[in-house]
């Protein structure tokens, strides 16, 4: 069940209405922005899980806005749209700017509806990671991310220059900070588990 709101942020309103139309038509819950700084504002009191942005807009392009929206919750889903594909802003779209996709205008309907499912799963996956794992500690963090990547206690105390010792308490407090029952469940935990 998709409960989260798609923005779609466009400077062309009438297309961006058009795209949230589309979206809504499909069941999932949109809402059009003309302004990048409407959308980072709505951030806290909506719930967005997918943006779908242009690149070309006239104060804060859409890579100054997908920065800006990353400082300010990472676990949105961020779709580009542009009318003047290039192979360079692909590149940024996704590899600078965490971009989900890269959609030319016009809109083609099947694929920006599969941008936005996955967008809007990659954003629940987000955030049940977030919620799992808020209260760890920094050097918890460190340790997690270097477990669920298939590192050794071992190896782990090697590249975090601690004992394997200190890396066992920290391992134990992370299985019990997140409730799970060893190696198995927290790498289903980094994933983001089952959608």
């Amino acid at each position: 069940m998709n409960t989260a709101l798609t923005a779609v942020l466009d400077d062309d309103e009438d297309l961006g209405q058009t795209v949230a139309r589309l979206l809504m038509r499909q069941g999932l819950a949109a809402k059009a922005f003309v302004a990048p700084d409407d959308v980072l504002d709505a951030l806290p009191s909506l719930s967005i899980g997918c943006i779908v942005s242009d690149i070309q807009m006239g104060e804060m392009d859409g890579f100054a806005f997908a920065d800006a929206l990353r400082a300010r919750d990472p676990a949105v889903a961020l779709v580009f749209m542009t009318a003047w594909p290039t192979t360079a802003h692909a590149v940024d779209a996704v590899r600078r700017h965490g971009g989900l996709d890269y959609l030319e205008k016009p809109i083609d309907e099947a694929r920006l509806l599969s941008a936005v499912t996955e967008g809007l799963a990659w954003s629940r996956r987000q955030r049940r990671i977030a919620g799992a794992t808020s209260a760890f500690t920094r050097r918890e963090r460190e340790v997690f991310e270097l477990l669920v990547r298939g590192h050794s206690n071992k190896e782990i105390a090697d590249l975090l220059t601690i004992s394997p010792r200190t890396v066992e308490d920290h391992r134990a407090a992370i299985v019990a900070k997140t409730r799970t029952n060893g190696l198995a469940q927290l790498i289903a935990l980094s994933r983001g588990g089952d959608d």
